[in-house]
């Protein structure tokens, strides 16, 4: 049946980019569709690329009158259309970063890591956009309130003003346009009357109206994809979409691929396992005809030391027998949960590469205040150093009185001569520093956390902008244990160094076919398989992560751990660590039917 609505929910491996290549050209060959009148929307470029590869090939064509294209692609073209937008309209990544850090320079809009705060906004921004939140209702975790409404007011003064439109946009004024004009919107629905959706659990409210809107009168949609898979609702998919997509068409026909061709039973099994605890969802019975496999792997580790060896010693093992590395992958629930892994791949000389930009733990701006710390214990007297730290914690110096390049303390004490208090604290800073020369860096940073009572500063800190302290003391107890092994602050630092080097080499490899395990977030998985793949640190507070408060929160992490598992085709290592950080960690909630 080639018309109509009709729901596609494919599971992992079973093939979902074969069955819309073949509805394709079921369209063209059996329904006599003319290949014009075809939309094939997906979430990437990369996807789209692939898929138009495939069906030419299916084919034996080398071109094709079918579209195919991402969202905020198809979208451009509708806009280009009536309003003659150009490439150069579109507001570029590094306009938007520019034009942000303005705006919060502008408002006094205190940070310490800018690129990390104009990323929180812009997402915030987008959330406003991608749900039409009317801005008075809109409330901003990074910032007040009032602060972000006059960013956001601002930002999308300028843009205007410059004829210019971010990515949000496209799909913002697509909605108004096909609202405003339907006249406009009756000629595309006539251009483009079967509309196929792949990856459909992805998508968020604006451009399912959009597409809901477009597909009118005929309703000659086929979506395809996989509630159970649904892992962006930070970027604003709505899995709620697809699973009430029934609801909205009632007459529409629902498939269920149950067969999976890429994992072995034992991995299929083990998968299904974890994801039968989610509620919402759609019943499937995933199955795999395939051979059983070897058992999946599920194991404790006293830390990350040891777990970090477990993995290694197994990649070196798999390697001698045959495997290779870029069948391998480590999957991590964050950026900074690779850092570690990332640090001991490169020690032992495991070709590893990036998938995605692992934030070096020795550039955050806590370790800016430690080093800086560390350096004046040694007899540093530099302004920058005393500029970072000495009001961390709140000694009321003024950044007036550092008015040399290169400052002493009898200076400090001739500026505030006239204030005894202010010559006291000078006098126990003073003494501070000198008290961290004799001791290991460990040593020296405990003695900065509680002697010099730096957590208390951060508690503070933490509470005045509205974020999680546990986010802070994650950092700092990790800079802590990185550097437990060294017995001075310069064989640290020359450890330091080397890492900084490999991971820039690391970055500049990241598009080469060099043969190396891969290294990516669960989400950056998404749509890869490897033929054997680490799971490490699948503990309580990392995945679910502490900021799944909410039981949507719950399954979307439930789910996300799912894509990883589900990467594997032949071997699956899971682990979990009793203690990270010398503090005691409990095995995640998503393993008790696997432990």
């Amino acid at each position: 049946m080639g018309t109509g609505p009709a729901m596609v929910l494919a599971g992992p491996g079973s093939g979902k980019t074969f069955v819309i290549v073949n509805r394709i050209q079921y369209l063209i060959e059996q329904m006599q569709v003319k290949p014009e009148e075809i939309l094939v929307i997906t979430f990437t470029k990369a996807a789209a690329v692939q898929m138009r590869d495939r069906f030419l090939r299916r084919m034996n064509r080398n071109a094709t009158g079918v579209t195919f294209g991402t969202f905020h692609a198809v979208f451009f073209r509708i806009l280009q259309a009536s309003y003659h937008f150009t490439a150069s309209s579109i507001l570029k990544e590094e306009e938007q970063f520019s034009m942000l850090s303005d705006l919060i320079n502008k408002y006094l809009l205190s940070y310490d890591d800018e690129r990390e705060m104009i990323r929180q906004i812009a997402a915030e921004i987008s959330v406003v956009k991608n749900e039409r939140v009317p801005l008075e209702h809109f409330y901003s975790g990074v910032c007040s309130d009032e602060l972000f409404r006059k960013i956001f007011e601002e930002y999308e003064r300028r843009i205007r003003e410059a004829g210019r439109l971010d990515f949000d946009d496209m799909m913002v004024y697509c909605y108004e346009l096909f609202s405003q004009r339907k006249d406009i919107l009756e000629a595309w629905q006539k251009r483009f009357r079967y509309i196929l959706i792949d990856e459909f659990q992805d998508i968020n409210r604006l451009q399912y109206e959009i597409v809901q809107m477009l597909a009118l009168p005929e309703n000659h949609l086929f979506i395809v994809g996989d509630d159970d898979q649904s892992i962006y609702r930070f970027r604003g998919a709505k899995p709620e979409i697809m699973l009430g997509f029934a609801s909205d068409y009632p007459d529409a026909c629902v498939t269920v691929l149950e067969e999976n061709f890429r994992s072995t039973r034992a991995i299929v099994n083990a998968a299904q396992t974890v994801i039968r605890d989610n509620s919402k969802r759609y019943d499937k019975k995933i199955r795999c005809t395939g051979e059983q496999g070897a058992p999946v792997c599920v194991r404790k580790f006293r830390n990350q030391d040891t777990q970090a060896r477990y993995m290694i010693e197994m990649i070196r093992r798999a390697a001698q027998s045959g495997e290779t590395l870029s069948a391998m992958a480590v999957l991590t629930r964050t950026n900074t949960g690779g850092r570690y892994i990332a640090e001991k791949l490169m020690e032992y000389q495991i070709p590893v590469i990036l998938r995605d930009t692992v934030p070096s733990l020795y550039d955050h701006w806590i370790a800016r205040d430690i080093f800086a710390y560390l350096r004046l214990g040694q007899g540093g007297r530099d302004r920058k150093d005393l500029l970072q730290i000495m009001n961390r914690p709140l000694r009321y110096l003024s950044r007036s009185c550092l008015d040399q390049a290169v400052i002493s303390f009898d200076s400090l004490r001739a500026w505030y001569d006239d204030k005894p208090w202010m010559i006291d604290r000078i006098d126990q800073m003073e003494e501070e520093l000198l008290a961290l020369k004799r001791m290991t860096p460990f040593a020296a940073i405990n003695y900065i956390r509680h002697g010099i009572e730096y957590d208390r500063f951060l508690k503070e800190y933490a509470r005045e902008r509205k974020i999680k302290e546990d986010e802070l003391f994650d950092i700092l107890d990790e800079l802590q244990e990185s550097s437990r092994s060294y017995r001075t602050a310069a064989a640290w630092e020359a450890h330091i160094e080397e890492y900084r080097a490999a991971l820039e080499e690391q970055r500049r490899k990241r598009d080469t076919d060099e043969d190396a395990v891969l290294l990516a977030t669960l989400h950056g998985s998404k749509g890869l398989e490897f033929d054997r793949v680490f799971l490490p640190d699948v503990n309580e507070d990392i995945i679910p992560h502490r900021k799944a408060s909410l039981d949507t929160d719950v399954e979307e992490e439930r789910r996300l751990l799912y894509v990883g598992m589900t990467r594997a085709r032949k071997h699956l290592h899971i682990s979990y660590v009793e203690e990270r950080c010398g503090k005691e960690q409990l095995p995640s909630r998503f393993l008790h039917h696997l432990i």
